[in-house]
């Protein structure tokens, strides 16, 4: 046990890595020693940054949980702090059913933590973070919570409804992490389209993202989950308009059949979504488009799933997720509709819709052989640099890989790189000297 070190583990998402790297500059500040996401956790302080979203999530969160009270039962810890989605949600059974852990935060109030290590929050480094990705990119939360209340969705219960930061507090964020080396941004919200209707009675998400383009250093913004319903169009503009600011889009849109779309409550129909698809990429040519669908919400039939598969066939998206629906406590779905579709059928319809995507990810792949792209390189595994166009993010997309054999890549920096060979998942590329 290493005295003055504290390690934290983070799960769940980005949001919650963000919220992480902020807590590891504080404690920093105060003298401790921090790692994140140790493969040999030593310290004798563990800070576990929980999600709660869905059932799996849960589940993993709660058996890390349980594996750091062991340490601490053995002697291998000395404190147990738990932070994050599912603390904020389910924190009176946390506390009830684990007694081990020292202290449970909610989403919000960790920087309590600090306090209650007998130190003090310094609000002067409040914007200053211990990166935990590559050093050249970087993630940007822009707002908390979601005033959506989709049927299924569990976000709004957890975190609350929408509360954007000030865009000068963003644009101080982005400047002190270019100062540091950063050059990509990954521009993370909840919902991002509804951006700034709190704070300034409009959405203003367009004029963020054209301010934080006009900051020197940021060579590239990516833009992560956006809604359908009530689309900002002057970001496509923008998109079109500044060449830092990636063709690319993630955009959850769930399902296509009007009569799921409507129990879901996602305030859009089948003809809007087709039109969204279209018009994005009319006033975006080359956009990239990422989404997500579910399967097996109650009242899907086989005509509704067939509506999906004809939709996602159509569409061609650059990148698709996808789940089958299950209960979560204290949505409007789970205590109104009755889980009608059978465990046996959402897989089998996981199973049909991502063999269809999947075959359309290997053709835009192989599209993509004898073009060439700009391209980050991330890090070296193996005999290959592995990067990224602008086509794709961190961790979830596509990778370029490049034979070392070719001579020294800088970490961090662009190259010019024709793609010479492909497979579903990754690209193979020779850098254009």
């Amino acid at each position: 046990m290493k005295k003055n070190r504290v390690d934290i583990i983070t799960m769940g998402c980005s949001k919650n890595l963000v919220d992480s790297e902020h807590l590891m500059r504080q404690l920093e500040e105060c003298g401790y020693e921090v790692t994140h996401d140790s493969e040999e956790p030593c310290g004798e302080i563990a800070v576990i940054n929980t999600c709660g979203f869905i059932g799996d999530a849960k589940q993993e969160s709660i058996n890390m949980i349980l594996e750091f009270c062991q340490r601490k039962d053995e002697g291998d810890l000395k404190k147990l702090y738990v932070m994050g989605c599912l603390s904020e949600r389910y924190l009176t059974e946390l506390r009830e059913e684990i007694s081990q852990v020292d202290k449970f935060y909610g989403k919000f109030n960790w920087t309590e933590l600090i306090t209650d290590l007998k130190n003090e929050y310094n609000e002067k480094i409040a914007q200053e973070r211990v990166l935990t990705t590559p050093g050249h990119y970087a993630y940007l939360k822009i707002s908390e919570g979601c005033n959506r209340h989709c049927a299924y969705c569990a976000i709004p219960i957890i975190t609350g409804p929408h509360k954007s930061r000030p865009i000068e507090e963003i644009l101080d964020e982005v400047r002190y992490l270019v100062s540091k080396g950063v050059k990509e941004f990954q521009i993370i919200a909840q919902e991002l389209t509804y951006y700034g209707v709190d704070l300034y009675k409009k959405q203003k998400i367009a004029e963020l993202v054209e301010r934080i383009s006009d900051i020197e250093g940021v060579e590239w913004i990516r833009l992560h989950y956006a809604y359908p319903s009530n689309f900002p169009y002057d970001l496509l503009r923008v998109m079109r308009e500044r060449k830092n600011v990636c063709k690319y889009l993630d955009i959850a849109l769930q399902h296509v059949s009007t009569k799921v779309l409507k129990k879901m409550q996602r305030h859009v129909t089948k003809e809007d979504t087709y039109a969204l698809v279209e018009r994005m990429r009319q006033e975006v040519p080359g956009i990239c488009l990422r989404t997500t669908m579910m399967v097996g919400f109650p009242g899907e039939g086989e005509k509704e799933f067939e509506e999906l598969m004809e939709f996602v066939k159509w569409a061609k998206f650059d990148r698709l997720g996808a789940f089958a629906y299950c209960e979560e406590d204290g949505t409007y779905a789970a205590e109104n509709y009755r889980d009608s579709v059978s465990k046996k059928k959402k897989q089998e319809r996981l199973d049909r819709l991502m063999e269809v995507q999947q075959r359309i990810s290997t053709r835009l792949n192989d599209g993509k052989v004898g073009k060439t792209f700009r391209t980050i390189i991330d890090r070296i595994e193996g005999d290959y640099y592995i990067g990224r166009t602008e086509f794709d993010s961190p961790d979830v997309d596509t990778e370029v890989l490049i034979n070392i054999s070719e001579g020294e890549l800088r970490i961090g920096n662009f190259y010019d790189v024709e793609i010479t060979d492909s497979t579903e998942f990754d690209l193979m590329g020779t850098v254009i000297q």
